[in-house]
């Protein structure tokens, strides 16, 4: 029987997905940004896409639910569990040849709870996250290096990066009537207190 971490290396090696394939889904992925960005959300959109199937998709809907926690990851995350509830299939196998397209980099809690254990070995991303990120830009979740984060994923970062980027700016020009409503998460304000960082202080 195959080792586990032969398995790991086995599935890294074989699985990889094409150029035209990352346009078609961070496509996707933008398209879900700009419904968030009208409906006064934080313009993030995403997918996860598994063997050309997409099997959840979600963009914020924090201050629709008022819920700190409905990430667009985290959305797209349940109907992924749906999907595979109804079909009757394994969570960890399906995530396993599964990408993440997203138009911003995760937070740390995301990387987490999306990324690990569930195990979705690459993300696709568009901006880099100076605030939470943790594919790099904070903390980077995917290093083999770091304790007790189970199997490692690879990013590929930069796609259409700058238009994510205005995205966000058009979000923050504008006046949101729910944002006491939309309240970080306890990690998120313990990493903020450690990098020291501000949104006023944030780089676009």
């Amino acid at each position: 029987m195959a080792t586990e971490e032969g398995r790991k290396a086995e599935l890294e090696a074989g699985f990889s997905v094409s150029d035209e394939e990352m346009k078609e889904w961070m496509s996707r992925a933008f398209e879900m940004a700009r419904e968030a960005l009208r409906g006064g959300e934080v313009p993030v959109g995403c997918l996860l896409v598994h063997r050309q199937e997409v099997v959840g998709e979600g963009r914020n809907e924090v201050n629709e639910t008022k819920n700190a926690t409905r990430h667009a990851e985290m959305v797209a995350l349940d109907q992924l569990l749906d999907w595979c509830r109804h079909g009757n299939l394994d969570v960890r196998g399906v995530c396993e040849r599964t990408v993440l397209y997203v138009t911003v980099e995760p937070c740390v809690i995301v990387c987490v709870l999306v990324l690990d254990p569930p195990d979705v070995p690459l993300v696709v991303y568009g901006c880099s996250n100076e605030r939470f990120g943790g594919c790099g830009s904070v903390l980077d979740l995917s290093s083999a290096e770091l304790p007790d984060t189970g199997t490692t994923f690879r990013s590929a970062p930069g796609h259409r990066s700058q238009e994510a980027v205005e995205m966000l700016k058009t979000f923050y020009k504008q006046e949101n009537p729910n944002v006491s409503l939309h309240m970080p998460c306890r990690t998120e304000v313990q990493l903020n207190r450690r990098s020291d960082c501000k949104m006023k202080q944030h780089k676009f």
